[in-house]
């Protein structure tokens, strides 16, 4: 195994994970890494941000020509596509096709446009900004538990606060049982890990099942719920959306479910990881912790910040060009496959003075924490203001909280990542 193959496999490794920027660093020395057989790497941020931006790069994995051969490529084809086969093999029979984020223009506008219809400018405009009230309670009322469930062992943040936030938000929005989250959770787990392109995972092939069925499970509960919604229609996004309306007309049922799908997961795994991110970076920053419980409009550039010095997505591992093109006097074939390291491209000295250095007061702070391009984050309004709220909250409420592991334990995924628990004690919880 070569040098340059066995860093990008030490950047997968989940032994890397609670501390990845050093090999991020490692990854820039070479502005676009590859080795015969795998992927096209991708870690400045300005390669990157122009490469979001280029309409000759390809988000659908479908136009994707790759090298079977090659572990890493083949694993994020196969989890993207659903892996293949039929029936009697226990392979895919049946998928729901690409979200609109897996999808190229005009399709992807299309979806997009109809998506944001009931969610965001112009015709939700206030939307996002009238949830703040609803929001800060369902935060509150997280904290309120986690001090009337005082443990002296401790609090895991993510299980008690990072992670039941933001799904409970999505499921109002949506209009998705809240009830129902222990049914949808395996499921959207499964999903999310199929997205981790982890070459020395033990079963691959169980892993691809386990998407495949997670998929189609969380396909046949959403069309239940759209069908409720059509028979009983109310505020919530799933009944505005099947109820269609607007110059693009209406969704089809395959449509509507993979844009469900995709708006239930998305809507909350990344956000999980952002606020985690978060109070793990505060806690090691007690000076931003301390400014930030004085000052709630902190919140606001230390979550830019902390988008660029910690993001939730670390990298986007399927891209290909649809013609040849050049990066850094490399030329990248048709249908190879691209992978960009968001994270890396963040701490990108060529772009930040001192980027390893946690600094929400940065002038003109730029990352690509979101994503950049048609591409960008559907729902960043809606992450930027609950992890503002949930990190203010979390600031001005828990007296003298500390870690009890520091690092603590990281989920298994690369590209979503984000500790699996936040043991944390504190002194007391203020009313």
């Amino acid at each position: 195994m070569s040098q340059e193959q066995s860093l990008l496999h030490r950047i997968l490794d989940h032994a890397s994970r609670p501390d990845p920027y050093p090999l991020y660093a490692e990854l820039r020395r070479t502005p676009v890494w590859h080795e015969a057989g795998g992927p096209y790497v991708i870690s400045g941020f300005q390669d990157i941000e122009r490469l979001l931006h280029d309409p000759r790069i390809s988000s659908d994995s479908r136009n994707l020509a790759t090298d079977p051969g090659d572990p890493l490529i083949e694993a994020v084809e196969a989890g993207e596509n659903g892996g293949a086969g039929s029936g009697a093999d226990g392979g895919v029979s049946a998928m729901l096709p690409p979200g609109f984020l897996r999808l190229d223009p005009p399709e992807h506008d299309r979806l997009r446009r109809m998506t944001n219809r009931p969610f965001g400018p112009p015709h939700s405009p206030r939307k996002v900004h009238d949830m703040r009230a609803e929001l800060t309670a369902v935060v509150d009322g997280l904290i309120d538990r986690i001090g009337s469930d005082a443990d002296p062992d401790g609090v895991d943040l993510v299980g008690a606060f990072a992670y039941p936030f933001p799904v409970t938000v999505i499921c109002r929005l949506l209009g998705v049982p809240r009830e129902d989250e222990p049914r949808f959770h395996g499921w959207a787990e499964a999903v999310a890990a199929s997205l981790d392109p982890d070459p020395d995972a033990p079963d691959p092939t169980e892993r691809l099942r386990a998407s495949h069925d997670a998929r189609l499970a969380l396909g046949g509960y959403l069309a239940a719920l759209i069908e409720d919604r059509r028979r009983h229609p109310g505020e919530d996004m799933l009944s505005r959306l099947a109820a269609g309306g607007g110059p693009d007309g209406p969704m089809s049922t395959m449509e509507l479910l993979t844009t469900s799908a995709l708006l239930l997961v998305a809507g909350h795994e990344t956000t999980v990881n952002l606020i985690a991110n978060g109070m793990l970076t505060l806690l090691r920053h007690p000076e931003a912790l301390e400014r930030l419980r004085g000052d709630p409009g902190f919140a606001a550039p230390l979550v830019e910040e902390l988008l660029r010095y910690e993001p939730p997505v670390q990298l986007l591992p399927q891209r290909t060009p649809l013609t040849p093109v050049e990066v850094r006097g490399t030329t990248i074939p048709p249908g190879a496959s691209m992978w960009l390291v968001l994270a890396a491209g963040n701490r990108d000295p060529e772009q930040f003075t001192d980027p390893e250095r946690f600094d929400p007061d940065r002038p003109d702070l730029q990352h690509l924490g979101l994503g950049s391009g048609i591409h960008s984050c559907f729902g960043a309004p809606l992450a930027r203001l609950e992890a503002q709220i949930a990190l203010s909250r979390f600031a001005a409420r828990l007296e003298r909280p500390r870690l009890l592991a520091d690092p603590p334990p990281y989920r298994h995924n690369a590209v979503l990542r984000g500790p699996r628990t936040l043991p944390v004690a504190c002194a007391g919880v203020r009313p």
